[in-house]
């Protein structure tokens, strides 16, 4: 009884903090569809035969704000940077966690500090040098934005890989392949679950980010965190149904990503809460299909002692001998 009685505490407390979450989102969504005059006096309304306008207020922000054209120059700007900070910063995280130096070392701690710097103590520095440099542009923002995206992002890379056994690199070595295609083939397809997760924490930030797009590239390409900023009139004067449509039609992409992505999310948070440890079926969904994919290499899953042994076999004459990998079991 008294476990039950727990477990309803927590799901009403659960439940209220969602509502409370969700509660905002509901409320631009439901003004969205209401006229300015109707937002102002009722906010918390729902929409009614009076102040109901239907799309209008859609329409009407996407001409005034030039929605479409933010919209791509926004979802230029994230892709590339996104695919920029993922791409080099695991290559960077994978670097520092196999060679051991000081350089490494220092190097690790660098980008550390780099996470913790606040933008607002470097944003006027940074708006001269992209001056200098010819920065102020489509292309140098988004070197901008891996510059600042790369701390966390190795950090969080860096954690992930310390928990890949160097054995299953050897095994790739052994077999012939180059540092590229053990990478590519090998400590790539294993660490998906933490690239989805950093993909979508970088996208959501610049996706949703106004400042540096305001400092570096101002209004002559206006992503849709400026362009929506523009309905802002003089002395003060928001027409708030305009704002609060755009802003709904700026939250669904970053959704419709986050929901195709989740699946890899949760993967990457549980699997890095369990550090140095993969279960039998992590390997079996991910290690093995992609050695499969690349036929490098066969191998076969034995169990002894307790332990799940994954026996590889390589196919190359000039790696004849099985090169043993262990996982211990879950």
């Amino acid at each position: 009884m008294k476990n039950k009685k727990g477990e309803s505490i927590q799901i009403i407390i659960l439940t209220v903090i969602s509502v409370l979450f969700i509660a905002p989102i509901v409320i631009v969504f439901m003004n969205s569809f209401k006229s300015k005059l109707f937002i102002n006096s009722t906010p918390f309304a729902f929409p009614n035969a009076d102040s109901f306008v239907g799309l209008a207020n859609y329409g009407e922000g996407m001409i005034k704000t030039g929605f479409l054209q933010a919209f791509f120059i926004t979802l230029f700007i994230t892709v590339a940077s996104v695919f920029l900070i993922v791409m080099l910063t695991s290559m960077t995280a994978w670097y520092l966690v196999r060679v051991k130096s000081r350089f490494t070392k220092v190097m690790y701690y660098l980008f550390a500090f780099a996470m913790i710097v606040p933008f607002q103590m470097v944003m006027f520095t940074l708006v001269k040098v992209s001056n200098m440099f010819n920065l102020d542009n489509l292309i140098g923002i988004i070197f901008i934005y891996v510059g600042f995206g790369a701390g966390l992002s190795v950090f969080m890379f860096t954690g992930f890989i310390k928990s890949i056994p160097v054995s299953l690199e050897e095994a790739a070595m052994i077999d012939g392949c180059s540092i590229m295609q053990i990478y590519f083939k090998v400590v790539f397809p294993v660490i998906r679950p933490i690239i989805m997760t950093v993909a979508i924490l970088n996208a959501m930030w610049i996706w949703n980010d106004y400042l540096l797009p305001y400092l570096v590239i101002g209004s002559e390409y206006k992503t849709i965190s400026v362009a929506i900023q523009y309905l802002r009139g003089g002395y003060g004067s928001i027409d708030l149904g305009l704002m609060m449509s755009m802003l709904v039609l700026a939250i669904i992409p970053i959704v419709i990503f986050y929901m195709i992505c989740q699946k890899w999310i949760i993967q990457g948070v549980i699997a890095g809460a369990v550090k140095g440890y993969y279960t039998r079926n992590y390997f079996q969904k991910n290690v093995c299909r992609e050695y499969r994919r690349c036929r490098l290499l066969i191998f076969r899953l034995e169990h002894w002692n307790g332990m799940v042994h994954i026996c590889l076999l390589g196919l190359t004459e000039s790696s004849q001998k099985n090169c043993l990998c262990e996982w211990q079991k879950k």
